[in-house]
């Protein structure tokens, strides 16, 4: 008998993931660009449905075919009523084009990121048309909500977020969680241990200029970076307070504050710096690429984290702080528990994030090279051994190929294909030399 060869093609061809995101644009996510990279490179294809970023983009930036499904966004929500709107809206966009995706004959597994937490029907959809359903869980929406309604939270919102939570964690085939804090919320959830895998983030070592720790100014300029979302929870604005008591302490010219990145509140920090009179000391970059990143990152003395010591804060791992981490840079944080376990002695940890206290640590540190230089060979040994990339993206594939096994067409790769972590990821820093910044400085 003939073999049909229509039907040879169709066992043939790779797996396909479907991500989707409802906060930022694709080519703005670097977490969902580094797992699209990661399944392109272990044979499956992959379609990211997102809100609109750039409009002229078909195709995820630095991928090699990652397919960009964007859907329009007309809300900001900055209230429980416009959350709820705009939160209405992307959940009719997102089912809409995922239907359009199995209707194509895509998306062979579905992964939903967070926040919000509304998408749990759909994992009741796919699952029951027998498809894996992935919850990369990207924060705690309960305590985000807490911590943006100040001291007086709406406890039937509250309650309706930590419902909505479980919910979107029980119907998921498999949870990526971002840290060990993450995947203790997910087992108290009631989430099965085996279920729950540990996905850190973090830049792979090929986005890092080989430069060794934080290579310096050409002027000798200290400069102190702040890099991240700029919104009312992240606490940027002591940052610019932080530079107006630094400008106090330490009148000499010598270091210069950044700010990069962008979010609700940028236009008040701007204000904010030129109402405390440092808006010549701190410097506004808005969101930068990842070469731009590393640039900025490659000539940083500290970088800073202000995030406060709110229960939400205590159980995130901060992208900011394993940014710094993996170029060297000595970090300046409140005392967290995942920063903790992030950053260990690669930073300095202050009790309750006063700028005061995030300007005298800044200080000490830059009057104390030999220490930044200790701090920053700690910093790229963590993340050479443990927090890169590299080792992230086999536990992310691993889990991959184990919901697939059994369902394998003969374009999917086999688990045992993926490089163990120390492979994929050799260390880049045999030496850590004291950073261009630590050398006498001269007053422009």
């Amino acid at each position: 008998m003939t073999a049909d060869p229509t039907r040879s093609s169709r066992r043939a061809r790779p797996r396909h993931v479907t991500i989707l995101i409802a906060n930022l644009p694709a080519e703005r996510d670097r977490r969902v660009i580094r797992e699209c990279l990661t399944l392109e490179e272990n044979g499956y294809e992959v379609t990211v449905i997102a809100p609109r970023g750039n409009p002229d983009l078909r195709v995820l930036p630095g991928s090699r075919s990652t397919r960009l499904k964007p859907y329009p966004v007309f809300l900001n929500g900055s209230g429980v009523v416009t959350f709820a709107a705009e939160f209405l809206w992307s959940f009719f966009c997102v089912a809409f084009r995922l239907l359009g995706e199995v209707l194509r004959g895509r998306a062979h597994a579905v992964q939903v990121c967070n926040p919000p937490d509304v998408y749990w029907p759909l994992a009741l959809f796919i699952r029951a048309l027998g498809r894996p359903w992935v919850f990369d869980h990207h924060d705690l929406s309960p305590e985000v909500y807490a911590t943006r309604s100040g001291d007086a939270p709406n406890p039937l919102v509250f309650k309706a977020l930590t419902a909505m939570e479980w919910l979107t964690l029980r119907t998921a085939s498999a949870v990526v969680a971002t840290n060990e804090s993450f995947r203790e919320n997910a087992l108290r959830r009631g989430v099965r241990p085996e279920s729950v895998t540990v996905v850190r983030n973090g830049p792979s070592a090929r986005e890092i200029a080989p430069s060794g720790a934080a290579a310096g100014t050409a002027d000798g300029t200290h400069r102190i970076v702040y890099l991240g979302v700029l919104g009312k929870q992240d606490n940027v604005a002591a940052v610019v307070h932080a530079a107006e008591e630094l400008s106090r302490r330490r009148p000499a010219r010598d270091w210069r504050v950044v700010i990069a990145g962008d979010g609700e509140t940028l236009q008040e920090l701007k204000d904010l710096a030129v109402a405390r009179g440092v808006a010549d000391r701190v410097e506004f970059t808005g969101w930068l690429g990842g070469d731009e990143v590393d640039a900025l990152l490659q000539t940083a003395t500290v970088g800073v984290q202000p995030d406060l010591p709110t229960r939400m804060n205590h159980l995130s791992t901060m992208a900011k702080s394993v940014e710094y981490v993996s170029r060297g840079v000595p970090v300046v944080a409140v005392d967290l528990v995942e920063t903790r376990r992030t950053a260990g002695d690669a930073a300095v940890y202050v009790e309750t994030g006063a700028p005061a206290e995030f300007a005298a640590a800044i200080d000490a540190l830059l009057d104390d090279p030999q220490r930044r230089a200790a701090m920053a060979k700690v910093a790229l040994d963590r993340f050479d051994t443990e927090l890169s990339w590299e080792h992230q993206s086999v536990r992310y594939a691993t889990m991959w190929h184990r919901l697939f096994r059994g369902r394998r067409g003969r374009g999917d790769r086999v688990a045992e294909s993926i490089p163990t972590p120390r492979q994929a990821a050799a260390p880049r820093h045999a030496a850590v030399e004291e950073p261009v910044l630590s050398r006498p400085e001269s007053t422009p």
